[in-house]
């Protein structure tokens, strides 16, 4: 991926190094970037109508019954320490510079597709923290990977994740890592919908197999998103040969069923809440390949 030397979100939090996430939020200045937000900011500011989900967006708000936020796979061990990516080890300064870049082209992206709309994006803030945080949400480890929290409208991230990703999920690439980050994004879209609010007041009258079943749905969407966000940066000359692949490579390994069998050698699909390696693939591809919005309904048609 093509990322050095261009513009930095300045919705960044650095909270590393502090026990729990407290203390007072640091933040970097990347070069050619924009610099970092302090704490603050970055809310939703409002939940876009139900009517403009069904006229502009062309999707139905009775069927949009989805949930969470969540992390980007289920639950896994406690990362490593550094924040390397592709076989290379990355300085902290590049680790930095790249999501931050990442960031602000899924901003641009998301700016664009809202204003094309006739909305307002409103862009969350991205907290990098180290071994644990406390959010909105409550209190998370590194442990539970990347997360977007509704509540704060925050992505949350231990950039160590990616080292995992490479080494454990076998993902290796600066472009699955984008993926990632890109997929977190497409929750905070679903949040800015309604599309979050809905599930999570529909959840407490589901089952726990009705809510997996819903939650899969949530992230195959948000994999769409993402996929979404891929199509339009790639029009913008920014990828490069592989890069998709390495996208599609990461879908795949942490799929519901491939994390299951790699962790305890058979598989409970009753127990899936993310999606299958196929499924979370296909909707990536769906969302790159169309570039638009309407085709990233997972409630409407078979996943």
């Amino acid at each position: 991926m093509r990322w050095r030397g261009r513009r930095q979100s300045q919705n960044v939090e650095d909270r590393r190094g502090q026990s729990g996430g407290f203390g007072r939020p640091g933040g970097f200045s990347g070069r050619g970037g924009r610099g970092v937000r302090r704490a603050g900011g970055g809310g939703i500011g409002f939940i876009i109508i139900i009517g403009v989900l069904w006229l502009v967006f062309g999707i139905n708000p009775i069927t949009l019954l989805q949930g969470g936020g969540g992390s980007i796979a289920p639950q896994q061990s406690t990362p490593a320490s550094d924040t390397s990516g592709g076989g290379i080890q990355r300085t902290q300064s590049d680790a930095d510079d790249f999501i931050a870049t990442v960031l602000a082209d899924n901003e641009d992206v998301w700016n664009e597709i809202f204003r094309e709309a006739g909305q307002n994006y409103p862009e969350p803030n991205l907290v990098l923290f180290s071994g644990s945080v406390r959010s909105a949400c409550g209190f998370a480890s590194a442990a539970a990977g990347p997360f977007y929290c509704p509540g704060d409208s925050k992505i949350y991230i231990d950039l160590a994740f990616y080292d995992e990703l490479r080494r454990r999920f076998k993902a290796p690439g600066d472009f699955a890592q984008a993926y990632v980050l890109a997929h977190e994004v497409g929750h905070h879209v679903q949040n800015v919908i309604g599309v979050l609010p809905k599930f999570n007041q529909a959840r407490r009258s589901m089952s726990e197999r009705e809510a997996n079943r819903m939650s899969v749905r949530v992230e195959l969407q948000a994999d769409c998103f993402a996929g979404i966000w891929a199509n339009r940066t790639a029009k913008k000359g920014y990828l490069e040969e592989g890069d998709i692949d390495e996208a599609l490579n990461a879908a795949n390994q942490i799929g519901d069923d491939t994390i299951q069998k790699r962790t305890q050698g058979y598989v409970v699909p009753d127990a899936f809440n993310h999606g299958t390696s196929e499924q979370r693939r296909r909707w990536f591809y769906q969302g790159f390949k169309s570039g638009d919005f309407q085709s990233c309904d997972t409630f409407n048609t078979d996943i």
